[in-house]
Parts: C-alpha cells; structure tokens; sequence
C-alpha cells in the first residue's frame, strides 16, 4: 500500500508539472511538421496529409494520450503554403482534455539558387474540459496509516468549459540537404484557468529551434543514388517557462526500410540532470509517398520503467494535387523532406 501511495503522490507531480508547465510533445518530431513550426506549412511543395497518434505512460492507472491530423498544401502561384490541423490531448486521472483547430499560413522568399526561407504564421482556437471530481490532494494522503482520506478541505468549485485563441509564428530555412526553423508558440500567453477570475495561470510562451541534415550512402555520389539510401539528423530544442528539452534523432533509409534512434534529455545541466528517454523508431516508405513510422520511448529517468514509456504512431501521404503541366513546378521536391519521417 506504501508503494501505491508513493506512486500516486510521484504521479500527481508529474502530472501538475506536464498539465500546467508545458504542451505535450511528439518524439517523432519531425513527423509532425506543422506541430513543430507552422512555416512547414507548405515546406513539400506538394499536398500533404498526415496523422500522429502518441500514448504516455501506460503503465500508470491514468496516462495521456494526443492525437493530431493535419492537411497543407503549396499554392506556386501565390508561393504560399496553406494549412489546417486538428490536435486532441487527453489526460484520463483529471479527464482533462483540450481540442484545437488551427489554421496555417506560410510565405516563400527564394534567397538563392537551392536556398529559400520561409514565414509561417498560425492562429487557433482551443476548447478546454476536464472533471475535477479525481482530483487527489495532499491532506487526503496519510503515509502513517497508509490510508487515503475521502475528504478534503480544499474548496473545488464547479467551472465551465471554455474556449481561448492562441498565436504562434515560425520561420525555416531549406537548402537541398539542410533546414533549420525556429518558432515561437503561444505569443498572446493564454489563460488556462477554468476560474474567469483567476487571471494569473497564463499559458507560458514555447520557444523552439530546429533543424537537420540528409546524408546520402550512395557510392558514386556522396549526396545519394537518386536518393534511394540516406541517412539524417536532426534535433529540436524547445523552452516553456522553467522548462526546456533537447530532442536528438537520427535515422537510416535503405530502400522501403527506415530505422531510427533519438534521445530526449540535456545531459550535463548543472544540479539538474536530465535524461529522460531513448527512442527507438522503425518506418516504411512506399513508393506512391506514404511513409508510416512507429516509435517507442525506453524511459531513462527516475520516473522509472514502471510508466511503460510511450508509444507513437505516424502516418504521412505527400502527393500532386492538380495538373503539374499547369504551374511552373518544380521536377524534385527538396530532399530534406523527401522521407523524413
């Protein structure tokens, strides 16, 4: 029983500081490209569609669980990128959950032959839920008697759902083989307080700077034969509030198989070790541009493998929307994305 309550108690820390300190995050980062930066609104040059599918912490009574589709599409006319998304979080101790429909849109600036940067913007509007009724506080939690009292005397009162608009800017950078973005998420800091007259509980902005590089294995051509076998890396660093990640993937495409290891954590920090997983990722790439990848976290942390990790799923189907005859369009689409998970 000792052991359950320490759990629970381990848990709800956890959990206050995942709920109220930061946004959910994808270890397949990259495979969530309008997540991450809405300037890879677009970033393809084709039509894009994708879903991604994360489990945390199953292992627990209560784990989290998002969910995310995403359309964009690349207009040459306009040299814009045009996007919408659905993201769904829910968290099942406190059945919290949050829905957000977001629009995106991005703009070219060719800087050079090979080279273009891109500025994307994204404006969203996010729907807030949750029952408060297994909420577990410290005065019910007796370790001396290993008991967990019914009652408590914090006073919960009831709430409405309600709703918010955010604001998020991005920028990438693309040559050939190389991108690198940053991005800047909820810049109007939000309320997340259920209570309309608490106006202290903001949203903390999320700072982000990413990038990566391709790497072809052919033998006549250091930059691929024709792109069949690559290797890539790629990393993303991202700050709320307190709080801050250093994500580290790197990934082998051999023929249709793609293979993957990446590692969460900023190893070193003075006072603060962090080393919180290590990713294992296993992918195909078909040839009419679908790309589905698996990832599970393998928890290095003194949260402990009790949590039983993560799980992750992503799908992508990158395709030509409309008569290529008809636009000054490109023969190849940029490499760096090519595969990329």
């Amino acid at each position: 029983m000792m052991g359950k309550l320490i759990r629970i108690a381990l848990f709800l820390c956890l959990l206050s500081s995942s709920i109220l300190g930061q946004d959910m995050h994808y270890s397949q980062f990259y495979a969530a490209p309008l997540y991450l930066n809405p300037a890879f609104a677009g970033s393809t040059e084709l039509s894009r569609v994708g879903l991604n599918y994360r489990k945390q912490w199953p292992g627990l009574a209560h784990d989290f669980n998002m969910f995310s589709a995403y359309f964009d599409h690349y207009s040459y006319d306009m040299k814009s990128g045009f996007g919408v998304a659905f993201n769904s979080f829910h968290e099942t101790n406190m059945d919290l959950k949050m829905n957000e429909v977001s629009f995106f849109y991005s703009y070219k600036l060719t800087l050079s032959e090979g080279w273009d940067m891109r500025f994307g913007g994204q404006g969203a509007l996010v729907m807030r839920n949750a029952a408060l009724d297994n909420l577990l506080f410290g005065d019910q939690i007796n370790l001396f008697t290993q008991t967990i009292n019914p009652n408590t005397m914090d006073n919960v009162p009831e709430f409405d759902p309600y709703s918010y608009f955010d604001v998020s800017f991005g920028t990438l950078l693309q040559g050939q083989n190389v991108w690198m973005g940053t991005s800047m998420h909820h810049m109007n800091t939000p309320s997340l307080s259920f209570f309309p007259d608490n106006d202290q509980n903001l949203l903390p902005m999320k700072w982000s700077i990413h990038g990566g590089a391709n790497f072809g294995l052919g033998s006549n051509n250091y930059f691929g034969s024709n792109g069949e076998n690559m290797a890539s890396l790629a990393f993303n660093y991202k700050r709320q509030g307190p709080f801050q990640q250093l994500d580290v993937a790197g990934q082998l495409l051999y023929g249709s198989f793609i293979g993957g290891l990446s590692f969460r954590g900023i190893p070193g920090l003075r006072g603060n070790a962090n080393q919180d997983s290590l990713i294992l990722l296993l992918g195909l790439k078909f040839e009419n541009g679908l790309v589905v990848g698996y990832s599970y976290d393998f928890m290095i942390s003194n949260v402990g493998v009790q949590t039983r990790g993560a799980h992750e799923i992503s799908l992508r189907y990158q395709f030509l929307l409309g008569d290529p005859r008809s636009r000054d369009r490109r023969s190849r689409v940029l490499r760096c994305f090519d595969y990329l998970l």
